[in-house]
């Protein structure tokens, strides 16, 4: 039996998945949401910086994530006293199938001239669950716990979610990285299209934070406010503020090749 975690350390950057990464479309692969959590927790660990935050990860997704035992290889590849990049590469079967690049610049005292954010996103306490499992399937979604904000549709859907799903199994994430592991379902919540119909996987995925994420406990809620759009000629683009309890922490985009089933 796999534990109830989405991935196994096998030591020297190796790691198996486990059923709960199983992807939404296909159950041989796996779900961006964790890939993208893990390699987090790999970009946050190598080196470590204290003195910098991680402010920006770009995921580029090179081919299929196939649910199978790869490796991580991980650099510094512009080093610096106050601006630093690491790049990370998910190898499956000799084969890079994800690479991700964080910015870690260095913090200031700003707090005096704060402001500009969005809107804050009604608290997930009172509101109704989500039964998302209706519309998609998948080991990653079965980890989940949704609620929805009333008046949330197809295109524009405003959400809370959390996972008691760890990372890595016996080890314990930081709230960043947990917090980051769970971004990519931006779009399935913001889903224009009926995902048994259509398909609109992204070959990306930025998150922008501007400040560091706070998780109390295991239970702890992730927010979105979510919106995806479709053009005229295969291509749309999901776009979402993304919350902790204590309000806006970034902003997520991913494009996506849209395409009919059958």
């Amino acid at each position: 039996m796999d534990p109830n975690s989405y991935y196994v350390d096998l030591g020297d950057h190796r790691y198996r998945p486990t059923v709960h990464v199983q992807g939404a479309w296909r159950d041989t692969e796996q779900h961006m949401a964790p890939v993208a959590g893990l390699l987090a927790h790999v970009i946050e660990t190598h080196q470590p910086r204290p003195d910098l935050q991680l402010c920006r990860l770009t995921y580029e997704i090179l081919g299929v994530i196939s649910a199978e035992p790869f490796r991580v290889e991980v650099s510094v590849i512009r080093p610096g006293r106050t601006i630093e990049l690491v790049e990370a590469t998910m190898i499956i079967d000799e084969r890079p199938a994800v690479r991700a690049t964080g910015w870690r610049l260095a913090g200031t005292d700003t707090s005096a001239v704060a402001g500009g954010g969005p809107d804050p996103l009604p608290a997930p306490d009172g509101l109704p669950a989500w039964p998302i499992t209706d519309t998609w399937g998948g080991g990653y979604i079965d980890s989940l716990e949704f609620r929805i904000v009333p008046g949330s549709e197809p295109g524009r859907a405003r959400a809370w979610l959390h996972s008691r799903t760890a990372l890595l199994d016996g080890v314990e994430a930081s709230d960043l990285v947990r917090f980051v592991g769970l971004l990519d379902t931006a779009n399935g919540i913001a889903a224009r299209l009926p995902p048994r119909q259509w398909m609109f996987p992204n070959t990306d995925l930025t998150i922008h934070l501007t400040r560091s994420p706070r998780l109390s406990g295991p239970d702890a809620w992730v927010g979105f406010d979510a919106r995806s759009e479709i053009g005229p000629t295969g291509i749309g683009l999901t776009s979402a503020i993304v919350y902790d309890l204590d309000g806006p922490v970034g902003r997520t985009e991913q494009i996506l090749t849209v395409r009919k089933i059958g």
